[in-house]
């Protein structure tokens, strides 16, 4: 595992002072430019900036349209022209390490507002199969790849091995699709909002045994972006408290646990730079590509004891108004998925509850906030920790 953070860190300091979101679903039409744009239009008017003072740009990239230089042609379609830019490329990690690279960014002097977005046509932008072949990549190219796995195949088979080592079961897995879209419900931007119950998820298309088709992210067309600044140069800045990541292997037949993965290692380094424990969080923003994914991270970061998570979310413990509210968004489950933007969706909910924004879906007043994302099949981590100032 990673080493844990010593005396040799040093504790940075930036603000993400605004956010944009589009609506995940279906977008016919929309490019991945197009919804990248509407995204940073809406952080930027969020930040109360305007685009000449937008001097640092990050993005991800794109499936649906995987040009190599993707910053640099998004920074001359969207009309600005920054000192540094720079696309990052880390499977679901992608929208965290990006707010983690931009966060030093700032600290380093190289850019006062750093423009970081996403987006992707990934529902209508491209055919089923289209989009199997480029994520089963993820897999080894000699070991993996040529006998047909898919990504939820890969997740599947951590889902049997956990429940065989910590006794999780799949209506467990089932609490945590009804807790996300038992939240999605709340928002007008979700690409899914009808109450689901635990019976539905069980009775769901069976995709990769042990998951059901509810209890794997839904693929969607969607945008979203936010402004880390060097100074909180807004009227609701949140500040980025500790980063760190940790990353274990990159092929699941390379994994050196199925169980145990880089989670614990990436949390607790970002909560030894910032200077907080675990006790201190008051909410939680965990990728959840699939039931088993949120799982995990929820469990091996210490949110949830092992084999746990599934009570709890049935307790309400991760819902509004509970002792620690989860994706209030709705998540990758119910908010939608649409690649890197997908995790970036829950850095949007994450300021919005922190500033007191969040409408309907306001839990408390939050001031420090847990934010995880992963790569690959757990194979890449990025963690980092967010606090209201004020």
């Amino acid at each position: 595992s990673a080493p844990s953070a010593g005396k040799d860190v040093v504790a940075r300091m930036s603000w993400i002072t605004g956010v944009g979101l589009t609506a995940f679903g279906k977008h016919p039409g929309r490019t991945t430019l197009d919804l990248m744009s509407e995204a940073a239009t809406a952080a930027l008017a969020d930040a109360g900036l305007e685009r000449r003072d937008v001097d640092g740009l990050l993005t991800g990239y794109s499936t649906t349209f995987p040009h190599l230089m993707l910053s640099t042609l998004f920074a001359e379609h969207f009309g600005i022209v920054p000192a540094y830019a720079h696309a990052i490329q880390l499977g679901g990690a992608t929208g965290f390490a990006m707010a983690m690279a931009a966060h030093h960014i700032v600290d380093a002097g190289l850019a006062r507002h750093v423009l970081v977005v996403a987006g992707e046509n990934r529902l209508t932008g491209q055919s089923r199969d289209s989009a199997v072949q480029t994520l089963a990549q993820v897999g080894h190219p000699v070991y993996e790849v040529p006998l047909g796995a898919t990504i939820p195949a890969y997740y599947g088979l951590v889902a049997s091995r956990y429940m065989h080592e910590h006794g999780t079961t799949e209506q467990d897995f089932a609490a945590l699709a009804v807790l996300m879209r038992s939240h999605a419900v709340r928002h007008p931007g979700a690409q899914f909002r009808e109450p689901i119950t635990e019976d539905d998820v069980l009775a769901s298309k069976p995709v990769a045994s042990p998951l059901k088709l509810l209890d794997c992210c839904p693929v969607s067309d969607g945008g979203a972006a936010f402004v880390v600044s060097r100074e909180p140069a807004s009227a609701h800045p949140i500040r980025i408290r500790g980063a760190a990541q940790a990353h274990t292997h990159q092929h699941v037949s390379a994994a050196p646990s199925l169980t145990q993965f880089g989670a614990a290692a990436s949390s607790r380094q970002a909560l030894d730079i910032a200077g907080v424990s675990l006790a201190d969080v008051d909410c939680a923003a965990i990728y959840d590509s699939f039931t088993i994914t949120l799982t995990i991270l929820l469990e091996e970061i210490g949110l949830a004891p092992r084999g746990q998570a599934g009570r709890l979310a049935r307790e309400g413990h991760f819902g509004l108004g509970g002792a620690m509210p989860l994706n209030l968004h709705g998540g990758l489950l119910s908010y939608g998925h649409c690649g890197v933007g997908g995790a970036m969706a829950h850095l949007a909910e994450t300021h919005r509850q922190l500033t007191g924004r969040a409408g309907d879906r306001q839990s408390g007043a939050p001031r420090l906030a847990l934010l995880h994302g992963d790569g690959g099949v757990l194979s890449s981590h990025v963690t980092f920790i967010a606090e209201r100032v004020g």
